[in-house]
C-alpha cells in the first residue's frame, strides 16, 4: 500500500472510531422526558432512591444562558378563615425567602381571591379579586373556582413576568425556588395518586386516541407548576371547561373525586401540547416525607398524628397532632407546642415555620 493510500486508510479509521465513540456517549446521556411515574395502590407516597428529576430529552436540554427568568407566584383562595390564615403564612415565608436572596428568580406575588369582593387581607397580601362561578355551578366542590379565577387573572391583570408559579395556600417556601421550566416545558411535581393509565377509559372521553397515547397526560395537578405565561394562557380556558365537564359527568366525578380539577389540568396541558419536566424534589408532604433536604416547598395537606413516643398514628388522632383542618374556624394559636422527640424533622420544621409566621404577622387573630 502506498504512503498516500496508507494515510487515507488511517484517517478514515480514526474518523470511524471517533464517530462510534460520540454515538455511544450521546446514547448513554439521552434520557426520556417522562418514562412514567409508578402509582401506589392507595398507599402514601414513599421516598425514592431514583433520580429526583425526570429529565428532558437531550435535544431539548439547552443552556438558557442562565439569564434571570423571573416568575410570578399565584395562589388561589377563598375568603374563608381556613384559607386566609394559610395564605398569610404562605406570603410571610414567600417574602422572607425572596427578600433574603435578591438574586433569586422569585418575582411578584398575587393571591387570586375568588370570592368576588375584597376581604380583610387585601392591604396585607397583593390580591386580585375574581368573580366566583355562578351559584350552584361548583356543586359544593369549591376548587372548581380555581381554573375560572386563573382565566380572569390572566386576561385582566398586568403580569410583568413571563413565567408563573402556581402554588397553594398550604405551601410553605423553604428556600429560593429557581425557574425550573425549560424549552417550552413546564416544571411540575408528580403526584402518586394521579394515574392516567388507570383511568384511561374515562379520560379518553376528553383526550381521544387520535391525540396520542394516554402517557401524554402527565401525573400532575396545576400546583406546584412553573410554566410560561403564554402556555398558561392557552391551557387555562381548556382547564376550566374540562373541570366543569368532568364534574357534570357522573362517571368522571366518581372516578376522580376530590382530585378532579387536577386531572382536568393534566389533560388540558396535554391537549395544548405542553409537556412537563417532573420534579420529585419540588416539594415534600409530611408526615410521609421525613426530611426537608433540598426540597423547595413544604405541602402540609396531610394530618400529622403522633403519640408521645414520637410514633406515627396515622388514621388515629394522636396525643400530639398538627392538622390544618383543625383550624377551619379560627387560625392556629401562636406558639403551637412542638412535637415530641422522635418525630421526623420535616414535621418539626413545619410547626416551627408556622409558629414563626404567626409570631411575626400583626393582628394574627383578626378573624
Amino acid at each position: 500500500m502506498g504512503s498516500g493510500r496508507r494515510f487515507l486508510y488511517y484517517l478514515l479509521l480514526t474518523l470511524a472510531v471517533a464517530l462510534i465513540t460520540y454515538n455511544a456517549i450521546i446514547s448513554s446521556t439521552a434520557i426520556l422526558l417522562n418514562p412514567g411515574f409508578p402509582g401506589r395502590q392507595g398507599a402514601p407516597p414513599s421516598r425514592s432512591s431514583s433520580d429526583p428529576v425526570v429529565r428532558m430529552p437531550f435535544d431539548r436540554r439547552r443552556d438558557e444562558g442562565r439569564r434571570p427568568r423571573p416568575f410570578h407566584t399565584a395562589v388561589t383562595a377563598s375568603d374563608s378563615v381556613y384559607n386566609s390564615w394559610q395564605c398569610r403564612v404562605m406570603y410571610y415565608w414567600f417574602k422572607k425567602v425572596r427578600d433574603a436572596t435578591p438574586e433569586s428568580e422569585m418575582g411578584g406575588f398575587t393571591r387570586i381571591l375568588h370570592s368576588g369582593r375584597p376581604d380583610k387581607l387585601v392591604d396585607e397580601i397583593p390580591t386580585f379579586v375574581a368573580d366566583p362561578l355562578p351559584a350552584g355551578t361548583d356543586q359544593g366542590y369549591i376548587v372548581l373556582n380555581r381554573p375560572w379565577a386563573f382565566v380572569q387573572w390572566l386576561q385582566k391583570a398586568d403580569i410583568q413576568e413571563e413565567y408563573i408559579l402556581m402554588a397553594e395556600p398550604d405551601h410553605i417556601i423553604v428556600k429560593p425556588v429557581p425557574n425550573l421550566a425549560k424549552a417550552g416545558l413546564g416544571a411540575a411535581f408528580p403526584f402518586f395518586y394521579i394515574e392516567p393509565k388507570k383511568f384511561e377509559s374515562v379520560l379518553r372521553k376528553y383526550y381521544p386516541e387520535d391525540r396520542g397515547p394516554i402517557t401524554d397526560i402527565d401525573p400532575i395537578g396545576n400546583s406546584p407548576v412553573i410554566i410560561e405565561k403564554a402556555s398558561l394562557l392557552k391551557i387555562a380556558p381548556t382547564w376550566m371547561n374540562l373541570s366543569l365537564a368532568m364534574k357534570k359527568n357522573p362517571e368522571a366525578d366518581k372516578a376522580f373525586g376530590w382530585v378532579l380539577e387536577m386531572y382536568a389540568y393534566a389533560v388540558a396541558s396535554a391537549l395544548n401540547g405542553v409537556g412537563n419536566i417532573l420534579h420529585k424534589d419540588f416539594m415534600i408532604q409530611p408526615p410521609w416525607d421525613l426530611e426537608v433536604g433540598d426540597k423547595y416547598i413544604i405541602h402540609y395537606t396531610y394530618g400529622c398524628d403522633y403519640n408521645m413516643k414520637g410514633e406515627l398514628t396515622y388514621g388515629k388522632i394522636g396525643e400530639w397532632r398538627f392538622d390544618k383542618r383543625s383550624f377551619g374556624q379560627k387560625p392556629p394559636p401562636r406558639n403551637l407546642p412542638l412535637p415530641p422527640d422522635g418525630v421526623p424533622q420535616s414535621v418539626v420544621t413545619l410547626v416551627k415555620m408556622v409558629n414563626e409566621a404567626s409570631a411575626n404577622i400583626p393582628n394574627w387573630d383578626i378573624f
